[in-house]
């Protein structure tokens, strides 16, 4: 019962988060006038495939958090075990890389260069979200463990696994 609980909170926090997002990506649409014409034609249809991609690739995250971890992706209600596993073996922030790979995909789909700006902001916050916050409080939380686990996987280009 506890991890259908946290299950459901996991989804809730992740709708909320894409309805932002989604929100906000269309929102600034209204600059596209301002910056260039739209993006050209033929990367609408890359768009689609990379919102699918990322949105699974965030979807897997959750999971691990879910099943493995004991938590959800939202900071205030995080996994309460470290979490090496899956996505993570290959870089140490899949589900933002995930993230913004569908909102590059709802850029592209839209062809506005717009929220194509927007994901570079949005990387930017995440990069000091995690270098101010996220990673000095995995520190604090698992010690050694995580501080091996930063010396083998990226923080955020995915390596093979085992590759140090």
């Amino acid at each position: 019962m506890q991890r259908v609980l946290v299950a459901l909170r996991a989804a809730l926090y992740m709708t909320a988060f894409v309805l932002l997002w989604g929100w906000l990506a269309l929102a600034v649409r209204r600059f596209d006038h301002q910056l260039a014409d739209p993006l050209p034609g033929w990367l609408q249809r890359v768009g689609l495939p990379l919102m699918v991609l990322g949105g699974s690739l965030a979807l897997a995250c959750a999971a691990v958090f879910v099943v493995r971890g004991g938590g959800t992706p939202a900071p205030f209600d995080a996994p309460r075990h470290f979490v090496a596993i899956g996505p993570y073996r290959w870089t140490r922030n899949p589900m933002y890389v995930g993230g913004l790979i569908l909102l590059l995909g709802f850029a592209l789909w839209l062809r506005s260069p717009a929220v194509v700006l927007l994901t570079v902001g949005a990387w930017g916050l995440v990069h000091l979200f995690v270098v101010t916050y996220e990673e000095p409080t995995l520190r604090r939380m698992f010690g050694a463990t995580y501080e091996d686990y930063c010396g083998r996987v990226s923080r955020w280009v995915p390596r093979r696994p085992g590759r140090g």
